[in-house]
């Protein structure tokens, strides 16, 4: 039976050098370049006389190119060296690179779900609750989030209290419309406190979350006060007046984190943080 001091090298293992792992610049691999901070998804990879680039696109639409340098970037906070994608016939990548769940993050093949902590995320509306999960439904498995559909924001005292949140039992909720001076707002403030953190997006309706680009829509329409908001948005878009129908059709359309508004992506992105620290 070998024993640990079998080895000869007895150099302690923070000390031993560990060797930059190369990973494939696929497209939309989220990476950060470590000169600059510079955070943003793969767009293209191009062979220069100066050697091999790579564009990279923030989440504002902004391009910045940049040297495929040794350990030159951050992949979910491990050094890389980004690679060009090799490719074979038809121009196919030959070299296939990490996969990506749908929010983004970097995907663990054959990773189980995880044990469900204790923690929770409540999400006010349905439709918000199915945004959440096709998005990030990924992410909370690996993490053991449980996501509950919370009807309306006036049961959420009643939720915080049965609930009982503590140090290793945090609770997170995602509102709708949370703007100052609403009664939203109010409800909020009565039931924030160590353990437990209420965010929410500033839009009428979750289906607002959705870049109109992605809706296949030149911009989301302004209903009148006092009409039910997606009845209005499906007459004045011309689609049937079938909201659960329409919420199917648009939800259709997501399939990843850029389809969606970044006020949104950095409340989720929070709660998650918050439920999982």
């Amino acid at each position: 039976m070998r024993s640990r001091y079998d080895n000869p090298d007895l150099t302690p293992p923070w000390k031993r050098h560990r060797a930059v792992p190369e990973v494939v610049a696929e497209r939309d691999l989220v990476v950060e370049e470590v000169g600059t901070g510079f955070c943003g998804a793969v767009v293209r990879c191009e062979k220069t006389a100066e050697g091999p680039t790579v564009t990279l696109e923030d989440r504002f639409g902004k391009h910045r190119v940049f040297p495929m340098a040794p350990a030159g970037f951050l992949l979910e906070g491990r050094t890389v060296t980004l690679v060009r994608p090799r490719t074979g016939s038809g121009g196919a990548a030959a070299a296939a690179g990490p996969r990506l769940t749908a929010s983004g993050s970097l995907a663990v093949p054959g990773a189980r779900a995880r044990v469900a902590r204790a923690g929770r995320i409540y999400v006010e509306g349905r439709h918000d609750a199915e945004l959440v999960e096709k998005v990030w439904g990924d992410d909370l498995r690996i993490e053991g989030v449980v996501v509950e559909y919370l009807e309306g924001v006036d049961d959420l005292p009643a939720v915080v209290e049965e609930f009982s949140p503590g140090p290793d039992a945090r609770l997170g909720v995602l509102v709708d419309h949370l703007v100052p001076g609403s009664k939203e707002s109010r409800i909020a403030a009565e039931v924030s406190g160590d353990h437990v953190l209420v965010v929410g997006h500033p839009y009428i309706d979750i289906w607002e979350a959705v870049k109109p680009e992605s809706a296949g829509i030149r911009a989301w329409p302004r209903v009148p006060h006092g009409q039910d908001w997606k009845t209005g948005v499906c007459r004045a878009l011309g689609w049937p007046e079938n909201t659960g129908a329409a919420w199917q059709r648009l939800l259709g359309r997501v399939r990843t984190y850029k389809d969606l508004e970044p006020a949104l992506l950095g409340r989720v992105e929070e709660l998650i943080d918050f439920v999982t620290v």
